[in-house]
């Protein structure tokens, strides 16, 4: 369980990078430590990445879709491009789940 203290401290810094502001090294690892334990704090983390990098989302858009389902990686780099073998796909689409998946929150 994550105490109020530490909840508004990940949620400032969620809200910064959304905001494209700057933020430390020290409170990128302390909200990805945190969001390695708690999927919580993982969507908030994804949620401020991807309006991070989609600033002038359209409301209704695909991508404003998948950023109120927090479906998809917010990474572009990580994105399948039409150059995709089949065995690409299947790597895609396969669960990387970590073994104490079932422990977290």
């Amino acid at each position: 369980m994550i105490s109020t203290k530490v909840r508004l401290q990940l949620e400032d810094i969620a809200t910064r990078i959304a905001g494209g502001v700057s933020v430390t090294f020290e409170e990128m690892t302390l909200i990805q430590k945190w969001a390695d334990r708690h999927t919580t704090v993982a969507s908030m983390l994804r949620k401020a990445r991807r309006k991070a990098q989609s600033a002038n989302m359209p409301e209704g858009s695909l991508d404003d879709f998948l950023d109120k389902m927090d479906l998809g990686d917010p990474d572009p780099t990580s994105h399948l491009t039409n150059e995709s073998s089949p065995e690409d796909l299947y790597n895609f689409f396969k669960q990387d789940k970590p073994e104490d998946w079932r422990n977290r929150d």
